[in-house]
């Protein structure tokens, strides 16, 4: 089985839209969508029904969750702050009924899937070094867990070593960010796992960055989340 895994959309319909026409041609089995569809830019219901017809394989992100209760927005930054309120008060009653109805994780085909970490995935806590990802190990038992929530694509094993997915030992995997990289590179980043060949793939797209931008400075959100997306941090 052929999985697409994508996180971290971020209402980037550019960046989306370029994934998804790259999904297109990989022609997986299955999508599979790791949350925060919305949050930080201009285009939260279109980003929505992209990713319904995509899949109907989506997890909760902090940002989907931040956009139906303010509430949750309070420990973020205030420009993510912002946009929550923004994206709150942008979403139409159906997307955020449908956003209301996502699951923390998926268990799909012998792999796990979550936003932010298997141990704690309604907590939000971020998987960046290997002490981390050695503190989650634990949390599962499926050979592969698939992030997403940092925007940094990454392999981390449970033995420490570097190099390709291999069978017979445990990997937490990040794919990355659709439409918000903070690796330095601004392309879109999603994933493709062959569970019968056991192989991963990073792969990056490139999309209209000035488009994406454009729309988020004329929706009045702050300027540094465009911005940022020239630079991919």
């Amino acid at each position: 089985m052929r999985f697409a895994i994508i996180s971290d959309i971020h209402a980037n319909q550019e960046a989306l839209e370029a994934v998804a026409a790259s999904i297109r041609v990989q022609a997986p089995d299955a999508v599979v969508c790791l949350g925060d569809i919305v949050g930080y830019g201009a285009r939260p219901n279109e980003c929505i029904d992209v990713v319904r017809t995509l899949t109907p394989h989506v997890l909760l992100g902090n940002h989907d969750e931040a956009a139906i209760d303010l509430g949750r927005a309070e420990y973020f930054n205030p420009y993510a702050r912002i946009a929550a309120e923004w994206t709150h008060d942008e979403l139409t009653e159906e997307h955020k009924t449908f956003i209301q109805a996502l699951p923390y994780s998926l268990a799909l085909g012998g792999i796990l899937f979550v936003h932010s970490s298997p141990r704690d995935p309604a907590e939000w806590n971020y998987i960046i070094t290997d002490a981390d990802a050695q503190e989650n190990f634990p949390a599962f038992t499926e050979p592969v867990c698939f992030v997403g929530h940092s925007h940094l694509p990454g392999i981390f094993s449970a033995d420490l070593s570097e190099g390709p997915v291999r069978r017979g030992m445990q990997f937490i995997i990040n794919v990355g960010s659709v439409g918000q990289p903070r690796d330095n590179d601004p392309r879109s980043s999603y994933g493709i796992f062959d569970t019968n060949h056991w192989e991963y793939r990073n792969i990056r797209v490139e999309y209209n960055i000035d488009a994406a931008a454009a729309k988020i400075r004329k929706a009045g959100l702050p300027k540094p989340l465009a911005d940022r997306l020239f630079a991919g941090r």
